[in-house]
C-alpha cells in the first residue's frame, strides 16, 4: 500500500469496483438465463456471456495492478480480528473468482474445441487441447463455482450493508461512488 493514511480506494479503483460490480451481476443474469434456455435468445446469451467473462478478466487483471500499487484503506482499528481475517479472506476469493471464472470458462471452451470469438469478431486462441473428460469435468467446475461465486457476492453486499448501516466505521464510505 503507497498511503495506508487514506480513507478511501482512489476513483480509479471504485470506477472499477462499481463497473465489475455491474458486470458481474450481468454476467450472473446472462448465465442463468443461458442455461435455463433452448430457445434462439441462447446463442446470443452466449456470446454475451464469452465477450462479458473476458471484460471481467482483463478489469479484473487491471483491477489487481492498480490495487498493488495503490493498496487499500485500513480496516477499522476496533473491527474484531475475526471480521478482518474474514474481510482480507473474501477479498483473496473474489479476485480468484474473478480471474479464475473466465479462465475456466475459456479453458472448457478450448477442450469442447467450440470457438472463442468475443466482442462479435474477435478469435481468441484455445488455451487448452480438446478433451471431452476435461470438458466436462471444467463444465462442473464453471457450474459449481458460479453458486459459490453467487454466494461470495451476496456476503459482500451483506458484509457492505453491515459496515453502513451497523457499525457506521467508514468501510463502505471508502468505496462508496460519491464522497
Amino acid at each position: 500500500m503507497s498511503d495506508s493514511s487514506t480513507l478511501r480506494f482512489t476513483i480509479v479503483q471504485r470506477l472499477l469496483h462499481w463497473v465489475m460490480a455491474a458486470c458481474i451481476l450481468a454476467m450472473f443474469f446472462i448465465g442463468v438465463g443461458m442455461v435455463s434456455t433452448i430457445t434462439t435468445i441462447y446463442v446470443p446469451l452466449l456470446a454475451t456471456h464469452k465477450s462479458l467473462g473476458i471484460l471481467i478478466l482483463v478489469l479484473a487483471l487491471v483491477r489487481l495492478a492498480v490495487r498493488a500499487r495503490y493498496g487499500s484503506p485500513p480496516l477499522p482499528a476496533d473491527l474484531p480480528e475475526p471480521m478482518k481475517l474474514a474481510a482480507h479472506l473474501s477479498h483473496y476469493a473474489l479476485y480468484v473468482l474473478m480471474i479464475g471464472m473466465p479462465l475456466i470458462g475459456w479453458a472448457m471452451l478450448s477442450t469442447a474445441h467450440y470457438p472463442i470469438v468475443i466482442f462479435g469478431n474477435v478469435r481468441l486462441p484455445p488455451i487448452l487441447p480438446q478433451s471431452n473428460a476435461l470438458h466436462a469435468l471444467l463444465w462442473n467446475a464453471h457450474f459449481y463455482l458460479a453458486f459459490a461465486f453467487f454466494a461470495l457476492v451476496l456476503m459482500h453486499l451483506a458484509a457492505a450493508l453491515f459496515h453502513a448501516l451497523v457499525r457506521r466505521d467508514g468501510v463502505f464510505e471508502s468505496m462508496a461512488p460519491t464522497p
